[in-house]
């Protein structure tokens, strides 16, 4: 999960809002909040980090709106998510389409409370955190563990070490090397899309980061 910092709503929501009877379902230009969490958040999905498009996204409320119809318009609320399997068995499931109108307290665009402080990762892909209730919303709520998740947050890591082998084969990795990888995948590219489970491979790659700082400390 990435942070998410949220920017200016579209013209249409703000003007739709000031409409007599405005809801989320009588919004006609729903092509524009699509674009503008997209582009906010770098084209990933505000939970697994998937790639996600115009047409293989949905738009999240984060406070459900059967229990917040205040905030059914509120920019603040809505994020993008993928179709995280839509129509297929519960169990395999996972993100806005396995939480439902679950209320969580995971909230990547929290601006008080930095999500990326809050989860871990393990090398085969395992998403966690240390707070009791957020590792169960991850796990239970968002089924960020399920199979093929944990597998595609492994090959983007496995795709990033097999790149650095092949152009470093000694594996004499320096810390700028490791830096430079890092802000590759902390930033978005030229096509203002972040690459698919960065944060996963930020988080690692900082680990190994650690790891050639101490080793250049003790040789220097």
């Amino acid at each position: 999960m990435k942070h998410i910092v949220k920017g200016n709503e579209p013209r249409s929501l703000l003007e739709h809002r000031s409409q007599p009877y405005a809801d989320y379902d009588n919004y006609p230009q729903k092509d524009d909040l699509r674009q503008s969490l997209l582009i906010e958040q770098g084209y990933i999905c505000c939970y697994c980090m998937q790639r996600i498009a115009h047409d293989t996204m949905k738009i999240e409320h984060w406070q459900p709106r059967s229990i917040y119809p205040d905030l059914q318009l509120n920019y603040k609320n809505l994020l993008g998510a993928c179709q995280g399997n839509e129509g297929q068995p519960q169990r395999l499931q996972h993100c806005d389409t396995r939480k439902g109108e679950t209320e969580i307290t995971i909230n990547p665009a929290d601006s008080s409370k930095n999500c990326e402080k809050l989860i871990k990762y393990s090398s085969r892909g395992e998403i966690y955190s240390d707070d009791e209730t957020i590792n169960n919303e991850l796990n239970e709520v968002l089924n960020l563990n399920s199979e093929t998740l944990m597998r595609n947050r492994k090959v983007a890591m496995d795709a990033v070490i097999e790149g650095l082998s092949k152009k470093y084969p000694s594996k004499s990795w320096t810390v700028g090397i490791f830096s430079k990888e890092i802000a590759k995948f902390a930033n978005v590219n030229k096509k203002a899309k972040y690459r698919p489970y960065c944060q996963f491979v930020v988080f690692l790659l900082k680990k190994k980061l650690s790891v050639a700082k101490n080793q250049a400390k003790s040789q220097g």
